[in-house]
């Protein structure tokens, strides 16, 4: 049995990574990240904690898109899994399953939307969702289980739900509150 997590859009410069993606990083084979890390210094503390397989994002540092791929395909016991920032650009995954058979994988891998997918059809297509800026959804990270040549995945919260949009429109709120009170 092979054991991945996989994450996408950390988004971190000088953060360190949340204590439970950390646990969950170092009880896996291998560590894929979608990229957005944003930082080197991201990428080292997960390169840090095992094997990692990685492509970079759209928001990622110079060093960072110099050094890893845009795309990439990775064989583990089998099965063929695909890596990639950006497949797809909503709930349409129509960009993720062609990519996917453009790229001859079984598993395409990706981030950027920051919202957590597992869909399974002729291909398992996972995004990962985001550990620091989910959209609608809780920070998550996705594993993936290789078993007798076939593999199953699910998603795995590691925070409280939150949308940054209803921050925002509550701030809104509180200063209209504050116009009126004058």
């Amino acid at each position: 049995m092979t054991r991945i997590i996989a994450l996408s859009d950390t988004h971190l410069d000088d953060e360190k990574l949340a204590d439970a993606v950390v646990a969950l990083a170092k009880k896996a084979d291998i560590i894929i990240h979608c990229g957005d890390f944003v930082s080197a210094r991201t990428y080292a503390a997960l390169a840090d904690l095992g094997r990692l397989e990685a492509v970079h994002g759209n928001s990622d540092c110079l060093e960072l898109k110099r050094l890893l791929p845009e795309r990439k395909v990775i064989e583990v016991d089998g099965i063929r899994i695909g890596l990639v920032h950006m497949a797809s650009h909503g709930a349409d995954l129509v960009g993720a399953e062609m990519m996917a058979r453009e790229m001859n994988v079984q598993v395409l891998v990706f981030g950027h939307i920051h919202r957590p997918i597992i869909e399974k059809g002729r291909l398992l297509l996972v995004c990962p969702g985001s550990t620091t800026l989910p959209r609608m959804s809780a920070p998550s990270v996705a594993e993936l289980v290789i078993e007798e040549e076939k593999i199953r995945g699910n998603i795995i919260p590691v925070g409280s739900p939150n949308c940054d949009y209803l921050k925002f429109a509550g701030k809104l709120g509180k200063a209209e509150e504050g116009r009126e009170k004058r």
